[in-house]
């Protein structure tokens, strides 16, 4: 079940992709990928797996490798995505001291998109 931020997310990707905004689909994407990321599971969880004694490191049995991924509330996954937007804003900053006013922009174009899906799904980008 997708909640209504990942919906947004995903619709704006969409979007971005038919509109080939490289910049938008970059910073979406990064975004989608943060909230994915943070469901995975640490790999020391579950690690009771029988090995085999033919291949070395291999597990044996059907889905012994499979583990079921966290579920995250709205308040977690709207959090990552306003560390994605904090992010994107020092970004910008680091950019523009460095002198490079292109890469200051997109960062900052970013951090709007993102904000922008925030405030469309009720949050406020902080």
């Amino acid at each position: 079940m997708s909640s209504a931020l990942r919906v947004v997310l995903r619709s704006r990707l969409t979007a971005a992709m038919r509109e080939r905004d490289r910049a938008a689909v970059s910073v979406l994407r990064s975004a989608v990928a943060a909230i994915e990321n943070a469901e995975a599971v640490p790999p020391d969880v579950g690690s009771a797996v029988t090995t085999s004694a033919d291949v070395a490191g291999a597990a044996v049995g059907l889905g012994v490798t499979e583990a079921e991924r966290r579920r995250l509330d709205d308040a977690t996954e709207r959090s990552i995505v306003v560390a994605e937007v904090r992010s994107l804003a020092e970004a910008e900053v680091a950019y523009a001291a460095a002198g490079q006013p292109d890469r200051a922009r997109d960062a900052a174009a970013g951090a709007a998109l993102l904000s922008a899906v925030l405030d469309e799904v009720g949050g406020v980008a902080g």
